[in-house]
């Protein structure tokens, strides 16, 4: 403050002027979530939704009690990619996940939603306030992961994410073009700000595998991922390549299908939170 005298003894805060302001929710009475992931991405369009469908898929095959949070209110695309459908289920107080067929735990817009392509055509501090519900009002049970998928970009229902969920560390999700570095820091620096950690970096769309001899082409040209990884100091947790059989997977529904062992070291760092 600019008016500060330094001492702490006869001002009204008593010293608590310098701490950040806390806005962290916790869940309700029914629920006990362990570990909190958001997945996030400085742009659109490299994955994020799919990383966040994979890592979870991948988290329940060992067994753990998974969940997904879907933050991305305007354009929710896990329940399609896991085949789910609402509506969800309500008491009056509370409302409840959808549970896909490895009992991944699933809340999205798209879940209340009369029809799955009708538009939210919300302002930001609406989309923000559904984010918290779907944290304080959803009865998740108890859940050992939660993968949170954020919506591209730094704006208000990340900060609001960042802010009131218990997210213990991120996964940014970027491809191989060339605008890499710029998307990477945007969401290293706005965790770097937020006081969480960076797990790591997944590169999506990262090559094309020849179904013949089984070379490896670079679409998008040489990756910069190992570089940008160096330079921001983070772990590579994975590189995902095209893959038709992905994309046949995720459009009917069947993601959980899909053998992503190419996320490995990121379902590792993942089991390292503590």
């Amino acid at each position: 403050m600019s008016d500060c005298t330094h001492d702490c003894e006869s001002c009204k805060s008593k010293g608590t002027c310098g701490e950040k302001n806390d806005f962290s929710l916790d869940v309700n009475e029914l629920s006990k979530v362990g570990h909190v992931i958001g997945v996030v991405s400085g742009k659109g369009g490299v994955g994020k939704s799919l990383v966040t469908g994979l890592m979870a898929s991948e988290t329940a095959k060992q067994g753990f009690k998974t969940a997904i949070l879907d933050a991305d209110i305007t354009g929710p695309s896990i329940p399609r990619m896991f085949g789910v459908k609402g509506p969800v289920d309500s008491d009056g107080k509370y409302f409840y996940p959808v549970t896909s067929e490895t009992g991944i735990k699933i809340m999205s817009a798209n879940l209340l939603l009369e029809n799955e392509d009708d538009p939210v055509i919300w302002r930001g501090p609406v989309i923000a306030g559904m984010v918290k519900q779907f944290w304080t009002d959803c009865v998740w049970n108890d859940v050992d992961y939660m993968y949170v998928d954020m919506p591209p970009g730094t704006g208000d229902v990340p900060l609001t994410a960042f802010q009131s969920l218990h997210v213990e560390g991120i996964i940014v999700v970027t491809s191989p073009q060339e605008l890499v570095s710029m998307i990477v820091a945007k969401a290293v620096k706005m965790a770097n700000m937020m006081h969480i950690p960076v797990l790591g970096v997944v590169e999506n769309m990262s090559y094309v595998k020849c179904p013949d001899c089984g070379k490896e082409f670079s679409v998008f040209g040489e990756s910069k991922v190992d570089e940008v990884a160096t330079n921001f100091d983070l772990k590579l947790l994975g590189r995902i390549p095209f893959d038709v059989d992905i994309a046949k997977a995720c459009d009917r529904g069947d993601i959980e299908s899909v053998d992503a062992r190419w996320l490995e070291s990121a379902v590792e760092a993942v089991k390292r939170l503590k």
